[in-house]
């Protein structure tokens, strides 16, 4: 039960933190949460009871505690701000950024296995810490990567069904299009024709999330190898990890190229629920479609300008800064204009601002780092740094924005460019790779705790109008 206490002990920290500047030193708990099961299954049978027995003391205990209040803004703003739904995996402070349950993205890179010593942190292993809220050791992340690639092999009629698409139809298009192919083969949906009880729900859900997060890489990178290179599938390699594999089988072998990929696809994972793709996903599964139906939803989602298809817009800018002035190497005077001059266009400048965090994100900085590594003298990459410069004083003096600083997109576009992937278009299939590590896991806690319809109560406008007393 200390596991049980400790989770406990982490959602009263997390109610206090606007009264506490840092909860670094609030979850070294976390660090000492271990098992010793190599088995992510077995984990989770283990987990699932004490999960549930939370679950049901809450509702019976708690059940009419208010959690906040709703305002007309919070209405009319995209139900910012609102407390509206459970996600186990992560939680995004305003000041700090992600967590990964209660992990920041340092602690992660510390803590968890990498491929080497010192290494990024692996996407086996944030898999298992999002989905059991332990740290895994070396054993039980290599034995959950070979889980993967044995569950990897892609059916026939996926490739064919990808196929039927003009070669020109956009990557994320022919990416849903090879999720629904291999919606054929869902588990849940066999399960659930075959009468399964409810409390078993979360068993086939698991096995539906685990072959989807196993077998995105492969449909992933035949898009890539279809539009932009030969078309020949490069087969999985089995020596090697999940973030590795997938840059592989893209046709990438530099070794700094397959460590950023394992970067790339942790930061990418999760980021708690209420973005459009998490939330989309859970939605779409609380009608109890099975997770690739629920994926695909998310993909599209995803492909939305205003969430995952802003890291190519990102490098697009960045490219039109360059071929304006004919070279990367230019004063701050230059590019302030060039950003006045985006922004009085009625554009806004890509990759800065964010819906929640108030402060860089996170997972800007660690890209950062990595760049500072491997390619500090890169062009393109000082060219980002001395935009990080420009653009926040700017944006907070127009004070239009609450949050001036930049996001993940900023920065993730330049480094993929760097190593040779410079198919921006693509860009937000990588997102949509790594978002499966972090929409899997709460699928499948979404069916043990019994997640019901996620049913919301809407208003008219006139109705709205009369409830804050104006006038139409």
């Amino acid at each position: 039960m200390a596991f049980f206490r400790s989770v406990s002990a982490l959602s009263k920290l997390r109610s206090r933190v606007g009264q506490q500047p840092s909860l670094a030193n609030s979850v070294r708990w976390l660090q000492m949460q271990t098992s010793t099961n190599t088995d992510l299954y077995t984990e989770m049978k283990e987990l699932v009871p004490e999960y549930q027995e939370r679950v049901k003391k809450l509702k019976k205990e708690h059940g009419s505690v208010e959690l906040g209040k709703i305002t007309a803004d919070m209405v009319l703003g995209g139900m910012r701000g609102m407390t509206a739904l459970v996600w186990l995996g992560s939680a995004v402070d305003p000041d700090e950024g992600i967590r990964f349950r209660g992990m920041t993205i340092p602690d992660c890179q510390k803590t968890l296995p990498g491929a080497f010593p010192g290494g990024e942190p692996l996407p086996e292993a944030i898999l298992w810490l999002l989905l059991t809220g332990k740290i895994p050791n070396k054993e039980q992340v290599d034995s959950l990567a070979q889980e993967l690639r044995s569950r990897a092999k892609i059916p026939e009629y996926a490739y064919k069904a990808i196929d039927a698409l003009p070669v020109s139809a956009h990557p994320m298009t022919q990416f849903t299009t090879g999720v629904m192919a291999l919606q054929v083969e869902s588990e849940f949906t066999k399960a659930y024709e075959g009468g399964i009880h409810k409390s078993r729900y979360w068993e086939p859900t698991y096995e539906d999330s685990l072959n989807l997060i196993a077998r995105l890489p492969g449909i992933a990178a035949y898009i890539y190898r279809r539009i932009y290179k030969d078309g020949k599938i490069i087969p999985l390699d089995d020596s090697l990890d999940y973030g590795a594999n997938y840059a592989h089988m893209l046709g990438f072998d530099d070794p700094e190229m397959l460590e950023f990929m394992r970067l790339y696809v942790s930061i990418h994972s999760d980021h708690e629920g209420g973005n459009v793709s998490s939330h989309t996903a859970h939605l779409v599964a609380s009608s109890l479609s099975d997770p690739y139906l629920a994926f695909a939803a998310a993909l599209n989602g995803l492909a939305g300008p205003l969430h995952g298809l802003a890291n190519q817009e990102v490098l697009r800018w960045i490219r039109n800064i360059v071929k304006e002035f004919g070279t990367p190497n230019i004063s701050t005077d230059q590019l302030s204009d060039y950003i006045h001059k985006t922004l009085n266009s009625g554009q806004v400048v890509p990759g800065y601002g964010h819906g929640v965090l108030r402060n860089t994100d996170p997972r800007y900085t660690c890209q950062r780092e990595f760049a500072l590594k491997h390619l500090p003298n890169d062009p393109l990459f000082q060219l980002v740094s001395k935009i990080k410069e420009v653009v926040p004083p700017i944006l907070t003096k127009l004070g239009k924005v609450k949050n001036p600083w930049p996001n993940v997109d900023a920065h993730s576009g330049v480094l993929l460019n760097y190593y040779g992937l410079t198919e921006e278009n693509y860009y937000t299939v990588l997102f949509g790779v790594a978002r499966s590590i972090g929409v899997g896991p709460q699928l499948i806690w979404d069916r043990a705790l019994g997640m019901p319809l996620e049913r919301p109560k809407s208003v008219t406008l006139e109705k709205l109008e009369k409830l804050v007393g104006a006038s139409s």
